[in-house]
C-alpha cells in the first residue's frame, strides 16, 4: 500500500519521513495554504530524496503552464489536482506532461459527490478522496464517512485522505480498502511542521496489520 505524507516543508523532515517508510511525499503548491512551499524549496527537498519515493505537487485551479513549469523546475514526479479542474483539464495536462502521474482529489460530501469520481477515471492515473470542507482544500483533520466507502472500488488506484491519524488508521482500513493513504495534519505539530514521532507511530501501526 502506498503511504503519502503531504504538506512537507522542511528538507530534513522530508528525508526522515522517506526513511521511515513513506512511498510518496506531497508538496503544497497553493499559495493560500499554510503549508505552501515555493519551487526552490521543493527542489531542495526533492534532491535529498530516494528516487523510488514519489514527489507529488498539489495544485488547485492553477494554469497548465504554471503546473508544467513547477514540475520542470522542482523535479516533481506527480501532480495532484485539488481544485475544480474538469476532466478535460486532466487530459490537457497529460498531453504536456506525459510521464508524470496525475492524481485527482475530490472532496466527498455524500454519495452523490462520490459519483463524480467516475467522470475522471479515464483521464487520471490515481484518485484521492478527501473530506469536504466549504473553505479549505485539505489538511483540516476532518474524516470522511468511511461507511460510505466500504464498497467503493473504482477502476483506478485510489488514496484515502481526510483526518487520518496513527490512532484511527487501523479502524479506517478495517472499513475501507484503498490502494494508498494520505496524511497531513494527523502527523503534524503545526501546519507544515511534521511530528516525526507520529510518523513513526503510523508505520508501527501499519506494520501490525494482518
Amino acid at each position: 500500500m502506498r503511504v503519502k505524507i503531504c504538506g512537507i516543508t522542511q528538507p530534513q523532515q522530508g528525508k526522515m519521513i522517506a526513511s521511515l517508510g513513506a512511498t510518496a511525499l506531497g508538496f503544497m503548491c497553493v499559495p493560500s495554504s499554510p503549508r505552501y512551499v515555493k519551487v526552490e524549496q521543493i527542489r531542495v527537498i526533492v534532491e535529498n530524496l530516494p528516487e523510488k519515493v514519489d514527489k507529488i505537487g498539489v495544485f488547485a485551479n492553477a494554469s497548465l503552464e504554471e503546473i508544467k513549469q513547477t514540475v520542470i523546475d522542482s523535479g516533481l514526479t506527480g501532480v495532484q489536482l485539488h481544485g475544480d479542474e474538469p476532466p478535460e483539464f486532466a487530459l490537457q495536462l497529460r498531453e504536456i506532461l506525459p510521464n508524470v502521474e496525475i492524481l485527482k482529489a475530490l472532496r466527498i460530501r455524500n454519495t452523490e459527490y462520490l459519483e463524480k469520481v467516475f467522470d475522471y477515471t479515464n483521464y487520471v492515473d490515481t484518485i484521492l478522496l478527501d473530506a469536504y470542507h466549504p473553505q479549505h482544500l485539505g489538511g483540516t483533520g476532518k474524516t470522511l464517512d468511511w461507511g460510505m466507502l466500504e464498497q467503493f472500488s473504482p477502476d483506478r488506484p485510489w488514496f484515502l485522505a481526510g483526518g487520518l491519524t496513527p490512532d484511527n488508521i487501523l479502524e479506517a482500513l478495517k472499513q475501507v480498502h484503498p490502494n494508498g493513504i494520505d496524511l497531513s495534519s494527523g502527523v503534524e505539530s503545526s501546519p507544515g511542521d511534521k511530528d516525526l514521532d507520529k510518523v513513526a507511530k503510523l508505520f508501527e501501526r501499519l506494520g501490525t496489520r494482518d
